[in-house]
């Protein structure tokens, strides 16, 4: 955790085996915050559905310890509506809808399978950004903002850290000095916007001067907010919406485990669901739609 400027230059050279082990730790596992906040940055996209920008991730906050944070949450219709929630899977806690669909998938009942497949958990990430480039909208540009992102994106960013050959040097893309811009780059592709096309540029520093960083360093939003308890609903409350999805009692009728270590949210093959049908892509723009039917 740094809390000065001069500490976080001093740790740079450390920041990349952190952010290693971190990675590691959800590659390898053991919200619903409003979209229209003004703190998040979101590309524009064009008629055709396609998008550019340059941006660059930011280091971990001031007194925090990640540059990033990651929320599970599901979104799917049953016969009472939509269900539309973060994860208390996200904090270690249990979670009704993960413990339901642990049981559903362990019946070993391919229909029930089917289920869980629908209304399993995705997960979102959470970064401070530095809007390098914003021809859609130059007014962002030199500004930090929030940047709600995807698994596709972060593989790139995963990629980074632990290059696949032996030629390629890892590269810590939150780092100021030694960090890389990206460019995001959307298109439309079966009605979906891909990320595929996107890439970081060679390692340079945001900017030459250390005062300039240091200004964008304090500009920076926490990002321990998007995973305080206070931010999401008891399992009380998550257990009530959930019947009413559901259209029946029959999640309270299913045995559940006693505590989160014993549900495996691993198993289930793919995020899936009837909101969330594409796998290609990230499915932030799918929540935001269906979350608006769901409050229409």
């Amino acid at each position: 955790m740094a809390n000065s400027f001069a500490s976080l230059k001093k740790s740079r050279s450390s920041s990349l085996e952190k952010l290693q082990t971190e990675i590691d730790k959800i590659n390898n596992p053991q919200n619903n915050f409003s979209r229209e906040d003004d703190r998040f940055w979101k590309a524009e996209l064009d008629k055709s559905g396609n998008g550019y920008a340059v941006i660059r991730f930011l280091p971990t906050p001031p007194n925090e310890d990640m540059p990033y944070q990651r929320v599970f949450n599901h979104g799917f219709q049953g016969p009472g509506g939509w269900y539309i929630e973060n994860s208390l899977t996200t904090i270690g806690q249990k979670d009704p809808l993960a413990e339901y669909n642990s049981t559903l998938w362990n019946s070993g009942v391919e229909a029930n399978k089917e289920i869980a497949r629908k209304q399993k958990r995705r997960l979102t990430y959470f970064s401070n950004i530095f809007v390098v480039e914003d021809k859609a909208n130059p007014q962002n540009e030199g500004k930090t903002f929030l940047f709600r992102y995807g698994k596709k994106i972060f593989d790139k960013i995963s990629s980074m850290a632990n290059p696949e050959f032996e030629d390629e040097s890892p590269v810590d893309v939150f780092n100021l000095w030694e960090g890389a811009n990206f460019k995001l780059k959307i298109r439309k592709v079966d009605g979906f916007s891909n990320y595929d096309k996107s890439e970081f540029v060679t390692p340079a520093p945001l900017f030459e001067d250390d005062t300039k960083l240091e200004k964008t360093w304090n500009s920076e939003y926490s990002l321990e907010e998007f995973v305080k308890e206070s931010n999401f609903k008891t399992y009380d409350e998550l257990k009530t919406r959930l019947d009413i999805v559901l259209g029946n009692t029959q999640s309270a009728a299913m045995s559940a485990p006693s505590s989160v270590d014993q549900v495996d949210h691993t198993d289930v093959p793919f995020d899936g669901g009837v909101p969330m049908t594409d796998t290609s892509s990230s499915n932030d723009e799918n929540l935001d739609y269906f979350k608006k039917l769901a409050e229409a």
